[in-house]
């Protein structure tokens, strides 16, 4: 059984220009991801770049129970993120 990716509807909300799909191929593409330390469940953020050649940053959250995994963040990548992830 393949694993379910699922994109919040309100990453659209918050960020017009960026569509379900972008944010799915930018996951697909990611080229760093790691947990996030403290909360529960774990955070995972990540980047990663989507057909557009825009590079996206990401948090998800995993749901083993279900093998399912909610992307509820997506937005062009900030220093901030890009910093946390080793990009410096």
């Amino acid at each position: 059984m393949e694993q379910t990716i699922l994109v919040h509807k309100r990453i659209q909300e918050k960020h017009p220009e960026i569509f379900i799909d972008d944010v799915l191929e930018a996951w697909k593409s990611r080229i760093k991801c790691q947990v996030r330390t403290g909360p529960w469940p774990p955070q995972y953020v990540a980047i990663g770049f989507d057909k557009k050649g825009r590079a996206l940053q990401m948090v998800a959250m995993y749901d083993p129970a279900k093998d399912e995994l909610l992307i509820f963040h997506a937005m062009k990548a900030t220093e901030t993120v890009k910093k946390e992830l080793g990009f410096d």
